[in-house]
């Protein structure tokens, strides 16, 4: 009987261990795709797409040629700006947020704490037309990046907010607090120097998503910046469809561009993300 149960956990062990890799090769696929496809011509990509190497042979000409027609430089600092300055910003704003709503029981903190909550279920698409008739058409703010730094932090407050709270409010104890304020540290010293060193783990999970969300995000800086000078890596890539043909190679050395970047930060701080979700999970 013992050997049978044995026999069916091991039976299962492997029928999940086969359906995670296929689940796994689904989604990588897609990268390996444009890693092979990336080295070959675009006759070569029309023809045969998943071969690795096409007739023509081995070529890196699609990475210079698409970092010339997109200005890439250009584009990868604007990236680079808008990112760091979004995620940095929406960290502190977040940060503080949580820890006045957890640390006081006011009522317009509950309420504004709800109305935070309740702003995560509006889809973005409801706002895009205000946005571009207040923005645009009102006020002329279009085609600043720091227009588009603020709007990504007001997009992104709330759930980096809702993050912080449980955190701070499972894993801060509150005597370390009270010691420091013994000590003589400030409300603002007991912040920086007790309670944000703790939120180690849930800040890099934050800046993480976020700077992924900024780095990737096409929709809103496609509302906001018209001028080429100004533009995102991912607005940029559109230079490479055209109306009648489409050059394969030199999109996918862009989309691989694109996302080297993200994809080395997030291989380094990968630990801290589950770390950081859960932190705010378990009481105890």
């Amino acid at each position: 009987m013992q050997e049978k149960k044995n026999t069916g956990r091991t039976i299962a062990r492997i029928l999940t261990f086969i359906l995670l890799l296929i689940v796994l090769a689904a989604f990588v696929f897609p990268f390996i795709l444009v890693v092979i496809n990336v080295f070959k011509t675009k006759a070569d990509i029309t023809v045969n797409p998943l071969s690795i190497i096409g007739e023509h042979g081995f070529t890196m000409d699609n990475f210079p040629n698409a970092m010339e027609k997109m200005n890439f430089l250009n584009v990868f600092k604007n990236s680079l700006i808008v990112t760091i300055c979004a995620t940095i910003l929406t960290l502190l704003f977040s940060a503080m947020a949580a820890f006045v709503i957890v640390r006081n029981n006011w009522k317009a903190c509950i309420i504004f704490f709800a109305v935070m909550i309740a702003s995560m279920v509006i889809p973005f698409q409801v706002l895009m037309i205000p946005i571009v008739s207040v923005y645009g058409n009102l006020l002329k703010l279009v085609d600043q990046r720091l227009v588009l730094i603020l709007l990504h932090v007001g997009f992104s407050v709330s759930m980096a907010t809702f993050m912080y709270h449980g955190a701070i409010k499972t894993n801060v104890p509150k005597e370390l607090e009270e010691a420091a304020y013994i000590d003589g540290c400030s409300r603002w010293q007991t912040f920086w120097k007790v309670v944000f060193p703790l939120l180690g783990p849930t800040t890099a999970t934050v800046a993480i998503i976020d700077a992924m969300a900024f780095w990737n995000d096409y929709l809103l800086p496609s509302l906001i910046l018209k001028d080429k000078l100004v533009q995102t890596i991912p607005i940029s890539t559109k230079l490479f469809y055209g109306t009648y043909s489409t050059d394969i190679g030199l999109i996918m050395a862009a989309l691989l561009l694109a996302m080297l970047p993200i994809l080395i930060l997030y291989l380094f701080l990968q630990k801290f993300i589950v770390k950081g979700v859960t932190s705010g999970a378990v009481k105890g």
